[in-house]
Formats: C-alpha cells, structure tokens, sequence
C-alpha cells in the first residue's frame, strides 16, 4: 500500500470515528462506481450525509478541506443521486460535509469539520 493510500486511510477512521460521536449511523464507506468515489455515507436523522474526508500530512497546499470545490461539490451530488438510486432509496434531505484532517508526523491530528458545504 502506498504512503498516500495509509494516510487516506487513517484520515478516513479518523472522520468516521468524528461522524459517529456526533451520533450519525454510517451506511457505507469508499462506495465506488465507475463514475467515481464517495468517501462515507451516513445518516444523521433523516438526513443522508455525503462526506468527503480530506487528508493531508502538511499546508504545502493548502488546508485539506479547501480541496473541495464547486466541481467536487458538483461531483458528489451526481454520485449521491447514483448510489440513492442503486439502493433504491427515497431520503428527504441530502447534506454534503468535508472533513479536513491534517496528520503531522510529529503531533497529534488536527481536525476540521465542515458541516452543510454547498
């Protein structure tokens, strides 16, 4: 496995674990089709929750979560519609959070939560 693929990983516990002490009940987990990746499905109410986690080792870039903008926004509605249709769900609401996680090698993980991105 690759350095970027453990740190992914590690970022993708570490927001999974943040979803859930805020009481959402996650559904699915890197749920993939052909067009693309959502990185955690959960439910939060009667809110489905489309999350995109982030995960970054340094700023050399940027704050993790700026990495989602209006085209990935864009991107994980059409695969939230998909993935709705592929379970044959009907949901009355759809909120899209990012958390941003950034991993340093020498300290404790920083995480950022953004909540209702559109």
């Amino acid at each position: 496995m690759h350095a970027k693929d453990i740190v992914g990983r590690e970022g993708e516990e570490l927001a999974a674990a943040l979803l859930q002490n805020r009481g959402m009940t996650i559904l699915a987990r890197n749920w993939r089709c052909p067009r693309g990746e959502l990185d955690i499905i959960a439910r939060d109410g009667d809110n489905l929750v489309i999350c995109e986690v982030k995960t970054r080792r340094r700023l050399t870039h940027g704050h993790p979560e700026e990495a989602v903008g209006p085209r990935k926004l864009r991107r994980l509605r059409e695969l939230a519609l998909h993935w709705l249709d592929e379970q044959q769900l009907y949901v009355p609401h759809i909120r899209f959070d990012v958390v941003g996680i950034l991993l340093p090698h020498s300290s404790a993980p920083i995480i950022s939560y953004l909540r209702g991105v559109e």
